[in-house]
This record gives C-alpha cells, structure tokens and sequence, in this order.
C-alpha cells in the first residue's frame, strides 16, 4: 500500500471555487452552495483507498454530527477514473449510499479541483473557517490500517470544534496519509 500525505497547503489560503456533479443527484454543486455560515469541509476521497475505507464510517459519522451546526461538508472525487473504474461516478455514488455518507459526493472528471486544492492523496481534508480562510488541512486523525489506533476523528474533530467557536485551530497539524490522487496520464 502507497502512502502518500498531503501536501499542506498555507493556512489562510482561500478556498477555491468549484462547480461539480454530485454522483447521487446529477445536480451541480458549487461552493458556495455547500459552505456553511462558519465554515467548510472539503474531504477528497475515492471509493477504492484502502486509507478511504478505513474511516469511511467515522467520514459519516462526522456528517452526522456536525449536520445542521453552520460547517458545510462536501466530499470530492478526483481519480482519473478510466484507470481506476471504481472511482467513477458509479462507484461513488455506491459509496455514499452504502456508507450513508450525509452530504454531497462531487465527480472532479478534469481533476481541476484537486490541483486548485493541491490536493494529493485520498483521504484529504480541507478546513474553511466563515471567511473561507484556511484553517486545517491535515489528518483525521492517528489511526491507519493496520495501526491498531481507533478511528475516532480527534484531529479533524478539534479543528471543527475550533471553527465552529470562532477560535484559532491549533498550530500543530499533521498531514494527512492515503494513496495517491490518481492523475490522468500520470501527471
């Protein structure tokens, strides 16, 4: 299993706009349509990612919680699917219904997204305070598979707490680890 980590973008970076299919509606989605009046979530994720299937059930239960308190979550695929077919709409869409994921999954077909994000690998996680600024990108938390750590969401679980309090997010954050995004033509 490859691992790859985040690439962590500076905080403070604005988030970038977007305007995606969400793989269950076929309705497009923007930014601004899913960022909540405290904040945004923006997860990269894929169906295939042994990293991804790891905390898939923490992923819903962290939509669940978090639902209807002002942070907007949205979950982004960004594969290149004709190499990876699992990662295709189809794919995602089966992923959200079986693991109950409560908020949009979007298809990133050109991948532009993920590069506005510097998004590298699957899970990745992208923190947006009110103003769209960014507060955390980093890991969900310890827990890998195989480690014998309890996925519990501690880290990304804080930051939210932080957002949500209009405080600072801690300072201290680790990257995140998963596969790498699946470029098209390997780039």
């Amino acid at each position: 299993m490859a691992r790859t980590a985040s690439t962590m973008l500076a905080l403070g970076t604005r988030a970038p706009d977007f305007s995606l299919p969400d793989v269950i509606s076929g309705k497009t989605v923007t930014r601004d349509q899913v960022a909540g009046t405290r904040g945004l979530l923006v997860m990269f994720l894929c169906a295939h990612c042994p990293f991804v299937q790891h905390v898939n059930h923490e992923l819903a239960r962290l939509g669940r919680d978090y639902a209807g308190r002002g942070l907007g979550m949205v979950a982004i695929g960004s594969n290149d699917a004709d190499t990876y077919p699992d990662d295709a709409p189809a794919g995602l869409r089966a992923q959200a219904i079986e693991q109950g994921l409560p908020f949009p999954y979007l298809y990133d077909e050109t991948q532009q997204v993920a590069r506005a994000f510097q998004a590298a690998c699957t899970p990745d996680f992208f923190l947006f305070d009110a103003e769209k600024g960014l507060s955390y990108r980093g890991q969900l938390d310890g827990s890998r598979p195989g480690n014998g750590t309890a996925v519990d969401g501690r880290d990304l679980r804080a930051a939210m707490e932080s957002v949500l309090a209009g405080k600072p997010v801690a300072a201290e954050q680790r990257p995140s680890v998963g596969c790498g995004i699946k470029w098209k033509n390997g780039n």
